[in-house]
């Protein structure tokens, strides 16, 4: 027997209603049971225990004990029962046929892993100033000055300037680890990897998984429900080493807020509390750009 949480409730609450109903019912019937032997209409045997007793009225409270018990069980036993029964019962998951299957060819460029250095600039074109042209002046022969050396004349030579410091070495680039399109082993949604069979096998469980995730938090935008707007959406992301979602995109959108809603599911995966499984090349993590297609249909 299997109960929804709304019929769940309602029983629940008229179980404690007649709980509350038979309780107030059992106070009342005592009450009058107990002026009945105050007032001295009761049996003689309960005459007698009145008269043994000078404080208190003689009023054996514990002859309901029995049904009192039985009843608390009866009620246990039937919320022990309800709460096993307990089911929350999930709205289906709409999967659209051929879900991962892009409708044509589509054209994604390639990750760049990293940008070329920029061009050096141009160096500055030469100046050339003009000289004016000055008048010749007739000036006086110089002297003529003797330059003659011998053994015994000093020659003062001057000291060779030091060499300025070597220029330091360039930076060393930074390290961008590549991205791949296709590796040995491909990303795979969380869900599967604890699951014993092949890679093939994980891989299509997670496919199923991925898909369940997809098409149970997407919601249909109201523009393109009103406007009968259908189509394939296609986002493309890269799955790192450790399992994220980066820089996802999208690379064809249909209109209507699709486009973005799909997006806005693609990143809800990063709050998971698994991680992706990342992709193996030759034995190690690499990044693998994951292009995803996400079909909405109105039913």
């Amino acid at each position: 027997m299997e109960l929804g949480t709304s019929q769940l409730v309602l029983a629940v609450l008229g179980m404690f209603l007649s709980l509350i109903a038979l309780i107030v019912l059992y106070r009342l019937w005592m009450v009058k049971r107990s002026e009945k032997l105050l007032a001295g209409e009761a049996t003689p045997m309960a005459s007698e225990l009145i008269a043994a007793r000078n404080k208190y009225p003689s009023l054996n409270i514990f002859t309901q004990s029995p049904l009192m018990l039985r009843v608390g069980l009866m009620t246990s036993l039937i919320l022990v029962i309800f709460a096993f029964n307990w089911t929350q019962y999930e709205p289906p998951v709409i999967i659209p046929e051929d879900a991962l299957a892009f409708d044509d060819e589509i054209e994604i460029e390639p990750p760049r892993t990293a940008e070329p250095p920029p061009p050096p600039p141009p160096p500055p074109p030469p100046v050339i100033e003009e000289v004016p042209e000055e008048e010749l002046i007739d000036e006086d022969p110089p002297e003529f000055l003797d330059m003659t050396v011998d053994e015994e004349t000093i020659i003062d030579v001057p000291d060779e300037p030091e060499a300025p410091p070597p220029p330091p070495p360039p930076p060393p680039e930074p390290e961008v680890e590549e991205i791949f399109q296709v590796v040995e082993q491909m990303p795979r949604f969380p869900g599967c990897e604890n699951m014993a069979g092949s890679n093939e096998e994980k891989k299509a469980c997670a496919d199923q998984k991925m898909l369940e995730f997809i098409y149970r938090n997407i919601r249909y935008p109201a523009i393109a429900r009103e406007n009968g707007i259908e189509g394939q959406v296609v986002i493309t992301f890269v799955v790192d080493t450790d399992g994220r979602i980066q820089d996802p995109k999208v690379v064809r959108d249909i209109g209507g807020g699709c486009g973005q809603e799909a997006l806005r599911v693609i990143k809800m995966m990063n709050d998971m509390p698994e991680r992706w499984t990342p992709g193996r090349q030759r034995g190690r993590a690499v990044n693998v750009q994951f292009n995803l297609p996400v079909r909405f249909t109105l039913q």
